[in-house]
């Protein structure tokens, strides 16, 4: 399994942005499909966005659709997310994932997790 640090978080305007980072170890990165998930107090966690190994074939959440944009660096072993236009029902801990193969929406898909960063969105 991947290990994975993310860091970025932080207490932010509503329409302010943060972009969380998350660097992996251990096995060839490449080879993941790496995803974001959001995790507010009380509730599940939820799909944020997805990219795939090596064709960065993007999917997103409806609602972070066109605010945030998932990137990553096969070469440095990082993955990112843009958020811009952040509301506050974007708080929560984001958490960084990786799966061997093609990217999914779903939590219990990916086997490799990050401890997680806070994101706080103020009114």
């Amino acid at each position: 399994q991947l290990r994975l640090v993310e860091s970025g978080g932080g207490l932010v305007q509503a329409g302010g942005s943060l972009r969380l980072s998350c660097a992996a170890s251990g096995p060839p990165f490449s080879t993941y499909a790496m995803g974001w998930f959001r995790q507010a107090p009380g509730k599940e966690r939820v799909f944020v966005a997805a990219i795939s190994r090596t064709t960065f074939t993007t999917k997103y959440a409806d609602s972070m659709l066109g605010r945030f944009t998932i990137s990553r660096d096969n070469a440095q072993k990082m993955v990112y997310l843009q958020m811009n236009g952040l509301k506050p029902e974007d708080t929560g801990v984001y958490y960084c994932s990786g799966r061997a193969g093609i990217i999914a929406t779903t939590p219990g898909a990916y086997e490799s997790w990050g401890q997680g960063t806070q994101v706080t969105v103020s009114s």
